[in-house]
């Protein structure tokens, strides 16, 4: 299933979508009033909502008469990240750089701002007197349904609630002149997201998919997920160790290599610039740089 955040003429409403379709959840009488509000009820509600909306219970609507959200647009938490989590994204950055190359032995771990959340077709805007530098990050995120604290690798899979595409759009004049990743990663817009969350039990293998991003209709990243470092019950499990994990957390698992501050020479992105970034079996956003 596809469940989508949308904004109607008169409020914001999530429901799940279908060929060109979208049956909008009711209002009120024991409906959750969003996405994350169904997604913290647990996945035996969860569930029991979705069968609803899929005989028929809600408002069916044209997709394209709505306008798409990111399908959590105000998450709880920071958006969760692994930095350096393909072996080729590790070694272009570090190469880049002017580093010997080398592998991460452990998670490496920023967030983005809860305010950087944008829509998945929305417009982005930069202000230059803020970065010169902008760079773009296609990933595979994941979105956890059932939280919880030391969760074993092998459970991992059964916390997952979906998948969604992220943009972890990136300031490298800021992000590489503090000691830490998170203004350069947490400007307004910079995480642009959906176009809805795909249900975990719709993708047979996460770690099977091919990822991509194009600038201006030219190929810049192509990737695969299963070249990723550090898996995603692996990252769920290490996670869980250190903090409790709760529903509708949203973990970026990395991106491939094709970077711009990495080109040479680097390109950045500049108004007017188009940005889409695809996840075979989950979707694609696209966004103008404004």
């Amino acid at each position: 299933m596809r469940y989508v955040s949308v904004r109607t003429d008169t409020s914001t409403r999530w429901g799940i979508s279908a060929e060109g379709a979208v049956q909008l959840a009711p209002r009120g009488a024991g409906w959750a009033d969003s996405l994350l509000e169904l997604i913290e009820m647990g996945p035996g509600a969860a569930s029991a909502q979705a069968e609803r909306l899929l005989r028929g219970d809600g408002e069916a609507r044209d997709l394209n008469s709505l306008t798409l959200l990111a399908p959590i647009p105000k998450p709880t938490r920071n958006i969760i990240c692994l930095g350096l989590n393909y072996a080729d994204h590790a070694s272009e950055s570090q190469r880049a750089k002017g580093q010997e190359v080398s592998y991460p032995e452990h998670l490496v771990v920023f967030t983005k701002a809860t305010t950087s959340v944008t829509a998945p077709y929305a417009a982005i805007p930069v202000d230059t007197t803020i970065t010169t530098q902008l760079d773009w990050e296609v990933e595979l995120a994941v979105v956890i349904g059932t939280g919880g604290r030391n969760i074993p690798e092998h459970e991992a899979a059964q916390h997952v609630f979906g998948y969604t595409v992220v943009n972890d759009l990136s300031a490298r004049d800021l992000q590489f002149c503090h000691k830490q990743f998170f203004l350069g990663k947490s400007l307004d817009g910079g995480c642009p997201m959906g176009p809805w969350i795909t249900s975990a039990d719709a993708i047979a293998d996460p770690h099977d998919l091919a990822l991509w991003c194009d600038v201006n209709g030219q190929r810049q990243q192509s990737g695969y997920t299963g070249d990723q470092i550090f898996r995603i019950p692996e990252t769920i499990a290490s996670l869980s160790r250190i903090m409790t994990l709760v529903p509708g957390d949203i973990i970026a698992t990395g991106t491939p290599s094709g970077v711009g501050f990495a080109q040479d020479p680097p390109r950045f992105l500049q108004a007017g610039d188009v940005v889409e970034c695809g996840v075979d079996g989950i979707g694609t956003i696209r966004n103008r740089i404004v």
